[in-house]
C-alpha cells in the first residue's frame, strides 16, 4: 500500500453534512499509516468515524466530571480480567473511535494492538454537544461491530441511555433496545450477561 507522506493539513469534516460522493474515505490501515508517516499525530483531535477523519469535540467541566465520576466507579466494580479505560482508540473494520469509556477484556499491557469489538463489556460516551452525533454514527459503528453494550451519559436531559442487542454489520445496524435511566434509577452494569454491580446514576451526573 502506498501512501502521501508529505505535510499535509487533514480537512476534517462532519459525517453528517457532507455529501458521500464528495468525500474521500479511508481505511483503518491507511488511517494507521497516516500515523506512521507523521501526517497525523498523536494527540490531534481527531477520530475515524466510517472512513472519515471527524473532529473530536472539546469537553467541558461538567462532562469531565460526569466521566472522572462514572470511571473510578467502573474500575470499584470491574471484577478480575478487566479493566477501564479512557479515551482510548478501539478498532473495528471501517472506525477507530475514542470512546469516553470502554470496559476491556484482559490486561492493558497486554495489547499490541487497539482492542476490538471482541474485547469489549462496554462502551461509554458522555454527550452534550455531541449527542447527536453519539446517538447516531457512533451508535452505528458500535452495534455494526457488535458491541453488546453502550451507554451515553446524556448531560443534557440529564439521563443514562442504555443500548443493547446489537444488530450487528446490517443494512442499517442499531440497537435493538434502548432503556434510559434518571437521576433515581440505578444502572445495571453488566459483563458478558452477568450483572456485576448497579451504578446510581445520581452518582454519575454532576
Amino acid at each position: 500500500m502506498s501512501i502521501i507522506t508529505a505535510a499535509v493539513s487533514p480537512v476534517f469534516v462532519s459525517p453528517s453534512s457532507a455529501p458521500a460522493d464528495d468525500l474521500w474515505r479511508l481505511s483503518v490501515e491507511q488511517y494507521h499509516a497516516m500515523m506512521e508517516a507523521g501526517i497525523l499525530l498523536s494527540g490531534d483531535p481527531v477520530e475515524l468515524l466510517e472512513g472519515l477523519l471527524v473532529e473530536k469535540m472539546s469537553k467541558n467541566s461538567t462532562h469531565r466530571k460526569a466521566n472522572r465520576r462514572l470511571r473510578l466507579i467502573l474500575e470499584r466494580l470491574a471484577p478480575a480480567g478487566w479493566f477501564v479505560d479512557a479515551q482510548e482508540p478501539i478498532t473495528t473494520a471501517d472506525s477507530e473511535p475514542e470512546p469516553d469509556l470502554a470496559v476491556i477484556r484482559g490486561d492493558p499491557d497486554a495489547y499490541s494492538n487497539h482492542p476490538g469489538p471482541q474485547d469489549l463489556a462496554l462502551v461509554v460516551e458522555g454527550s452534550d454537544a455531541t449527542l447527536q452525533r453519539d446517538r447516531t454514527i457512533k451508535q452505528r459503528i458500535y452495534a455494526r461491530a457488535g458491541v453488546s453494550v453502550y451507554w451515553i451519559i446524556n448531560l443534557i436531559d440529564g439521563q443514562i441511555e442504555v443500548y443493547t442487542d446489537p444488530t450487528g454489520p446490517d443494512e442499517k445496524p442499531s440497537y435493538r433496545q434502548r432503556r434510559d435511566y434518571g437521576p433515581a434509577d440505578e444502572v445495571p452494569f453488566i459483563i458478558e450477561g452477568r450483572e456485576i454491580g448497579r451504578i446510581a446514576v445520581r452518582e454519575v451526573l454532576p
